[in-house]
């Protein structure tokens, strides 16, 4: 777009809706809490104000770039679509089955997460196609049929079809698509081949059972916010952030809903990429602290780690195998319950806890005075002096200090401190979890943290980040201009992107060149109908990955494939010297990504390849990536006096009350100036405590280093 383009980005979260506005005169934010009970509300009020604050008529606005944790709360809160499920026959329980193990050894009174659809909905249908995509059973149509209507009359408003073996072969769910339409037109449906065409069923029914289940609900909302910005006057085209750091249309969002789940913290770790990349760090960490939960990413040689599986709604909390698996693209992070409104409780042991409850935006902490009676996290900051008042007055909160200070003495009295000490704890409790989630999440990626530069942004993270970097031995803190809104200023940072996935197992040894041709120049095509869609006049670029294993293991890991040279190929003109490359190649990417997730490779045993990916992305200008002379150019700095700034009291990271000084953050320059020290904005705050001290940046950024 030209550099004069308005466009808005806007990321509803589970305690704030961020909004901020990019035009010719740079970046305008606003922030509010969000409206639950009509999500858009939020969206419709904050885009009103930042138009307001720009002069600006609606008709300006040229692209809206939309982020929601809608479809994630709808699947943990089960407020989705009544939905059905039409599976091959004998297979209808494979969701309650699932992977039949044990995500917590121990635990004898095990709970598990309950499936979308009841068994009552699973309708079993006489078909049958072998893995190699033959037709075995034709499709019994007269079963389809026969399932129409007692399913309507149950209120089923959304079906998922999910037959075996459909990831090779999806003629079975079409044609069960064109029964449905045909006679139940208005019934949404979503089919396993297309919403996620990869092997082992019980991840691609229950992808396709989510997908199905969020449907109606996000396809309904999506709607409501186009007909809502068009009455006010905004008819510019919609773009969604999708799980996997890209942009994507109206309406592929609507018809792959699902894909949306982790769309905030992916445009999260789109600005880390982007500051990462400009600054020229090649090992980041990325911390994004919100009002309900904090997520960390690895970031190395500009790129955040990308994966392809994901759960929602755990039961245990944060346990893996214990939620719903979806597969999709996703940006690969650690996420825990840790956010400014997670709540504060003592345990029967007199053990402070923190979350994974929150206390959202309804009622909120205790500070904001809506109703809130739970201590929270945000309470502590208060108490704590981290947190500037005036920057939540700007955001529209008048914080209430006695109520907290109250608040600590009722409900955290078992510690038997007082509200200050049991405020410190609990500070220290949440960052201590926040860096062991750090470290066991690099450490499952076979990576370090040491050396890493460590970016934070939200509303919460700028006050926990030094305290978490002093726990991780981190030396450098970047904290970008509105970090506040991080998330959606990714989404203006974001490439417009699509990922398509074909399962295609087979040994490396056998691998049919040519056959490999023909399956990427067929997903090429699927993904650019997506992405010319969404921008026809960009330039973007190819990449591909093969999923690989040994022969014999039982999870494969994704290897960056060089094969992009072959996509103008003439499949017919490939000899055999073209395949022994391409398979040469291969094995030598796997043993490479092997070694460095495990530190070893297993020489001699067979390779095996089960998926391959195709990414359309679009190309990032290089102007966008110049590095600021500021960062790259070490220059020696002597601790400098901060002009205009305010005396406060504080309780430093040592638990001892300190004299500090607070100031702007506009009127940081860049000498350094040493904590302890509060760096104030409209809707965060920076903790800079002893032992670190803070200096500006030439792009606005804030660069907190240890002395």
């Amino acid at each position: 777009m030209p550099p004069e383009a308005v466009r808005i980005a806007v990321d509803i979260g589970g305690t704030f809706t961020d909004l901020i506005l990019e035009d010719a005169k740079g970046y305008h934010a606003d922030k509010r809490l969000t409206t639950h009970s009509q999500p858009a509300q939020a969206v419709i009020d904050g885009i009103r104000a930042l138009l307001e604050a720009r002069a600006l008529a609606p008709e300006a606005v040229d692209l809206v770039l939309h982020g929601t944790t809608l479809a994630t709360n709808a699947l943990i809160e089960r407020r989705g679509a009544p939905t059905a499920l039409l599976t091959t026959q004998g297979h209808r329980d494979v969701l309650e089955m699932a992977l039949e193990n044990r995500f917590e050894q121990y635990d004898i009174a095990i709970d598990r997460p309950q499936p979308l659809v009841p068994r009552a909905w699973r309708i079993p249908i006489r078909e049958r196609v072998a893995a190699d995509g033959e037709v075995l059973v034709p499709l019994a149509e007269a079963e389809v049929l026969a399932a129409i209507e007692p399913l309507r009359a149950a209120g089923v408003t959304s079906v998922a079809v999910g037959y075996l073996h459909a990831y090779r072969n999806g003629a079975h769910e079409q044609l069960t698509r064109e029964l449905l339409r045909e006679h139940w037109p208005e019934v949404a449906v979503s089919l396993s081949s297309e919403v996620c065409p990869e092997i082992r069923e019980y991840e691609r029914l229950s992808t396709t059972c989510a997908n199905a289940y969020v449907m109606p609900l996000m396809d309904h909302y999506l709607q409501a916010l186009a007909q809502a910005l068009a009455a006010m006057g905004c008819t510019a085209p919609i773009r969604l952030m999708t799980s996997g750091g890209g942009l994507t249309t109206l309406d592929t969002a609507r018809a792959y809903p699902i894909r949306l789940v982790e769309s905030g913290p992916a445009g999260g770790a789109m600005l880390a990429a982007h500051l990462a990349r400009r600054h020229g760090a090649d090992q980041v960490l990325s911390f994004d602290m919100g009002g309900t939960t904090a997520k960390l990413c690895l970031l190395d040689d500009g790129e955040p780690l990308l994966s392809r599986s994901f759960e929602v709604d755990r039961v245990y909390r944060f346990k893996k195998g214990s939620g719903l698996p979806v597969r999709i693209p996703v940006v690969e992070m650690v996420e825990i319950g840790a956010g400014g409104g997670s709540i504060a409780h003592v345990d029967a042991l007199k053990r402070l806890r923190v979350g994974p409850e929150s206390a959202g935006s309804e009622p909120g902490p205790v500070a904001y005075g809506r109703g809130g009676s739970a201590p929270t996290v945000t309470d502590a900051d208060l108490l704590l002096g981290r947190v500037s008042a005036d920057g939540f007055r700007k955001a529209g909160l008048a914080l209430d200090a006695p109520a907290v200070e109250q608040a600590f003495a009722e409900r955290l009295a078992a510690l038997e401190v007082q509200p200050a000490e049991a405020a410190f704890r609990l500070a220290e409790v949440v960052d201590e979890n926040m860096a062991a989630a750090s470290t066991a999440h690099a450490s499952e990626w076979g990576r370090t943290l040491e050396g890493r530069l460590l970016i934070a942004f939200g509303g919460a993270a700028p006050v926990h980040a030094l305290r978490l970097a002093d726990k991780l031995g981190i030396d450098r803190v970047l904290i970008p201009a509105n970090a506040g809104v991080g998330s959606a200023l990714g989404f203006l940072l974001a490439p417009v992107r699509y990922e398509v996935v074909r399962s295609r197992y087979e040994p490396l040894s056998q691998l049919a060149v040519a056959t490999l041709v023909e399956l990427l120049q067929e997903m090429r095509t699927e993904a650019a109908q997506v992405v010319e869609a969404a921008g026809a006049a960009l330039s973007f670029e190819c990449t591909c990955a093969a999923y690989m294993r040994y022969a014999g293991q039982g999870f494969e890991i994704a290897v960056p494939a060089d094969v992009t040279g072959l996509l103008d190929a003439q499949p017919a003109a490939l000899d055999s010297q073209a395949g022994r490359d391409v398979i040469d190649a291969l094995a030598r990417a796997f043993e490479a990504a092997y070694v460095g997730l495990y530190g070893r490779s297993i020489p001699g045993a067979e390779i095996e390849i089960m998926s391959w990916t195709l990414t359309l992305s679009e190309v990032a200008s290089a102007a966008s990536l110049s590095a600021p002379a500021a960062f790259t150019q070490e220059t020696a700095r002597a601790p400098g006096e901060a002009t205009a700034s305010v005396p406060v009291t504080l309780r430093d990271s040592t638990g001892a009350d300190v004299a500090a000084r607070a100031i702007d953050r506009a009127l940081l320059g860049a000498s350094l100036v040493a904590g302890p020290l509060l760096v104030t904005e409209a809707h965060t705050t920076t903790f800079v405590p002893d032992g670190f001290a803070a200096r500006a940046l030439g792009d606005g950024s804030l660069l907190v280093e240890r002395q």
